[in-house]
């Protein structure tokens, strides 16, 4: 029998360890150098045709700037100065209110503060090239989060074809939280993970470390965070690893209420969101009913031309081949016959519920879709979802290679078309890719 199609050969004793052990070195090194110079060669795409950063990523600049030049994050002098026309394009407007008669846009601080050093040595190409190195960083935890579930190459075959996807490209040098997020989120799940297997002080010190800073950085990391916390939580638990639990979870909680008290102090509610300027409440859902009816969302978010992540990313079609894999393994319990089955059906879990809650924020959380780039609201779970979607691709290795080569192709046509064929009316943020993702 074909080894992809049969389930017991998946788990065959020792086959994961061993190839997680012989693929993180130069597969993830593969990876990286991969990723990373797809990334770069996506430093300079406009945010928009007329305007280089969108106003997020300016008032998200104009923030470091302040950092810089005032040594604080109140901006509005910045606004007063007109600071904005240093960065291009139209006038922009802030997107918070006055609190206790300061200015302090709703997107936090960690996030400005880590990009301050490169903008005071490079200016923004040096800050995209930043992010584009932890973004890099984070799809080599993605390959190491696929060598839980396959060997290579299809572990680091999925991660590449993902990672160079146009929305994780994209990303990649927005200078926005998200993919920054991602990355933390992907290397927190691979500690976690780690944790299970042998719950040593440097794994759960560092898993706890990251959850800790991941909603200073951005707020699309919070309900993953929660997930992977949880599951870290209930694992140190059951291994009596009492005090080393104790100093993770207590670096997570700590941090939680540090940032709760902050956040009320200086924005007047639980996050920053709640000094927005841009909706009231911070979600834009006012009751039960609202929530309700953003439910259409699910399919918008997968399936319309404007963010359908499907449509941008087709092989991740292969993530719901490999949850419906775990769930087939889970229920002929496998795991009683052979023990790696238990670990593949673990780590598939724990992907697949960081995946469900970035979805569920995305579809009842954020305030509103418009003016987001393709897969934009769920960029926080790209790196995971490429990891869970390895399986998948491993069971159905054609129509896998064949979705991912779709992928790549579009982000070439991304990079050329945006650089050298803007006048044929082919750039991807004027004009339609073959159908209309980035129609504008």
């Amino acid at each position: 029998m074909n080894e992809a199609a049969n389930p017991v050969a998946e788990f065959e004793p020792g086959r994961i360890a061993r190839a997680a052990a012989r693929g993180n070195g130069r597969s993830g090194l593969l990876v990286f150098i991969v990723c990373f110079a797809v990334y770069l060669a996506g430093i300079g795409l406009p945010a928009t045709p007329q305007a280089q950063f969108a106003p997020a990523e300016t008032r998200i600049l104009l923030t470091t700037t302040s950092l810089i030049d005032d040594g604080n994050f109140e901006l509005t002098n910045q606004y007063r100065n007109h600071g904005w026309r240093a960065f291009g394009g139209s006038p922009v407007q802030p997107a918070g209110v006055l609190v206790n008669g300061r200015l302090i846009e709703p997107h936090g601080f960690l996030f400005p503060a880590l990009l301050a050093p490169a903008y005071a040595l490079g200016g923004t190409a040096l800050v995209q090239a930043l992010l584009a190195l932890i973004t890099a960083l984070g799809m080599v935890a993605a390959a190491a989060l696929a060598r839980r579930l396959v060997p290579d190459p299809w572990a680091s075959g999925a991660a590449i074809a993902i990672g160079c996807s146009p929305p994780m490209v994209i990303a990649a040098t927005a200078i926005r939280p998200a993919a920054t997020c991602a990355a933390i989120v992907a290397a927190a799940a691979l500690l976690a993970l780690r944790v299970r297997e042998s719950p040593g002080t440097r794994p759960a010190l560092g898993a706890g470390t990251l959850l800790a800073l991941l909603p200073w950085v951005g707020l699309a990391g919070i309900l993953p965070g929660i997930v992977i916390a949880a599951a870290l939580f209930r694992w140190l638990r059951r291994r009596s690893r009492g005090w080393i639990g104790l100093i993770a979870i207590e670096l997570v909680l700590v941090s939680a209420v540090f940032y709760i008290s902050i956040n009320a102090r200086l924005f007047g509610g639980l996050t920053p969101m709640a000094a927005s300027a841009i909706s009231d409440p911070p979600t834009g859902a006012a009751n039960v009913g609202d929530y309700i009816d953003r439910l259409p969302r699910l399919a918008e978010l997968f399936f319309t031309p404007q963010l359908g992540l499907l449509l941008t990313v087709p092989l991740l079609a292969m993530a719901f081949v490999s949850i419906a894999l775990a769930w087939r393994s889970r229920r002929a319990r496998l795991a009683r016959a052979l023990p790696e089955a238990a670990d593949v059906e673990v780590a598939a879990q724990l992907m697949t519920a960081i995946c469900a809650a970035a979805v569920i924020a995305a579809v009842f959380l954020l305030p509103n879709l418009s003016g987001l780039s393709p897969g934009e609201p769920l960029i926080v779970a790209l790196p995971t979802a490429a990891a869970l979607s390895s399986w998948g691709m491993r069971r159905y290795p054609k129509l896998g290679v064949a979705l991912a080569a779709i992928g790549i192709a579009l982000t070439l046509w991304l990079l050329i078309a945006a650089r050298v064929a803007a006048e044929a009316g082919l750039a991807p943020l004027s004009g339609p890719l073959p159908w209309s993702i980035f129609g504008g």
